[in-house]
């Protein structure tokens, strides 16, 4: 059995959940321990102690410790991606990029360490002056989503130890394996003990005993709507308020004009709702594409559709992997079905697929003739499963792209400075793209969305201080009467 990582020590639990291979379920990764609540107190009272201590090391120290987990997970990218492809089930190309970004998360904020700013001001009393300092916030609690096993983790991990707060981290359950080898990482970097802290293990045991906790100051979450509200209601009424970082769901439309190229809209597109098994929380399941192309569009798509190919997630050739679980894929199958009974036509893929061994293989889904008020272009569905919706026009196609209760991530295809200058400023997302897909981002620059998508400050990039430290204004007066 694979252990807890808690108070700098691995610690074995009494309770274990085996990890399947998605490509093939006949293949358990591992056994992996769960928390119980008693281990999670002690994974908190243990970040709490360590605090004081960490809050005050020198900048070098968490600078040279954060770079060496780079290094390390770049260093070994080719076996890390191996293990996430196979526990999670998207390519194995996919697998080792994820896990390079992640590396380059870590090396980013390590040279963050050695740029921590302030503001030094006159006040407007004489012979008083003004310093504005950043410090760390605490205790952070970390729940992150299996889709990005070790990205995730990642850019929450890394900014909040580079800013001098200590962690206790949760990963999903579906997906332990990637959690426990970044563990095992930042541990042979030297982090000290009690300041990272890993509880694998039930949202319902280890989140509950996060939010429950008075010595967690704040929580950064990564999941479905549903259990962000749950989180963000607890973090509200808890004594004392818990700071509070939430990145949800989304329904990202994807804007294909007349004047599009319609090889590159349509690549857009595939990417957008198809690749990491559409199961990205800025995937486009919304494809709005207007009047004078729609109808090549489609046909465009529906032939590209049949030269990818789904399979298992570690083999040569393999465009899409399967879906990460047998709820999941129920999920998708679901939603397929519920399009049909709405009135759209599913022209290409939405069957279950077999392969050499068992697997949660689906053919992507297309579905035409779509109305933005159906639940198929209203509900997050994450699974490899888009819609198209008709637009008359480039006004009705923005008005049907904001027409959402989420706001991460919408795209525009267009050769039109004039069309793709106005989306940018007119979309109601957190990030736009121009003729590229919607999901893909760079890990150096703000992440995050609006509406229903979003609750909080933004992640990545420089953006990150802004949860993860707190602002301190002090005065001096420096003796001399005016």
């Amino acid at each position: 059995m694979t252990n807890n990582y808690i108070a700098g020590e691995w610690l074995p639990a009494a309770e274990a959940c085996p990890n399947i291979n998605p490509s093939n379920t006949n293949d358990v990764v591992g056994e992996y321990a769960h928390a119980s609540v008693a281990e999670t107190e002690r994974a908190i009272a243990a970040a709490h102690h360590a605090f004081p201590g960490w809050s005050r090391s020198g900048i070098q120290t968490r600078h040279d410790i954060l770079k060496a987990i780079g290094d390390e997970i770049h260093a070994r990218k080719g076996e890390l991606g191996r293990l996430l492809s196979r526990e999670e089930g998207k390519t194995l190309a996919e697998g080792i990029g994820e896990v390079a970004r992640a590396g380059q998360i870590f090396q980013f904020f390590a040279g963050e360490c050695l740029r921590m700013t302030g503001e030094t001001l006159p006040s407007v009393r004489p012979s008083v002056g003004v310093e504005i300092t950043r410090e760390p916030v605490g205790v952070i609690g970390l729940i992150t989503p299996w889709n990005f096993p070790i990205a995730i983790p990642a850019w929450k991990i890394a900014p909040a130890l580079a800013y001098g707060n200590t962690v206790v981290f949760k990963p999903a359950e579906l997906v332990p394996g990637s959690a426990h080898a970044l563990a095992e990482i930042i541990v042979r970097a030297g982090v000290p003990a009690g300041v990272f802290n890993l509880v694998m293990g039930r949202g319902s045991v280890v989140g509950e005993a996060m939010l429950n906790s008075s010595n967690v100051s704040a929580i950064s979450f990564t999941g479905s709507v549903a259990t962000g509200r749950k989180i963000a209601q607890a973090c509200i009424t808890a004594e004392p308020l818990k700071k509070l970082q939430l990145e949800m769901g989304g329904k990202n439309p994807m804007v294909v004009l007349d004047d599009a190229d319609l090889t590159l809209a349509v690549e857009c597109a595939v990417n957008s709702a198809f690749f990491s098994t559409g199961q990205r929380c800025t995937a486009s399941s919304r494809l709005i594409v207007t009047a004078g192309i729609h109808d090549r569009f489609v046909a465009a798509m529906q032939e590209r559709m049949q030269g990818l190919v789904i399979d298992d997630a570690l083999k040569a050739g393999t465009h899409i992997g399967p879906v990460v679980d047998q709820s999941q894929l129920d999920q998708d199958l679901k939603y397929i079905s519920i399009g049909q009974a709405e009135g759209a036509k599913l022209v290409a893929g939405g069957e279950l697929l077999k392969r050499e061994v068992p697997g949660f293989y689906l053919a992507p889904a297309l579905l035409t003739q779509v109305s933005n008020q159906m639940r198929v272009a209203r509900e997050e569905i994450f699974g490899p499963v888009a819609t198209v919706i008709r637009a008359k026009d480039y006004d009705e196609a923005l008005e049907l792209a904001n027409d959402t209760l989420f706001g991460l991530s919408s795209g525009i295809c267009t050769t039109s400075l004039k069309y793709a200058s106005h989306f940018k400023r007119n979309a109601e997302a957190g990030m736009v793209m121009v003729n590229l897909p919607t999901a893909g981002v760079d890990y150096h620059v703000p992440f995050g969305g609006r509406k229903g998508s979003s609750y909080g400050s933004r992640e990545q990039g420089r953006y990150a201080q802004e949860f993860y430290t707190t602002v301190k204004t002090s005065y001096t007066f420096d003796g001399n009467v005016p």
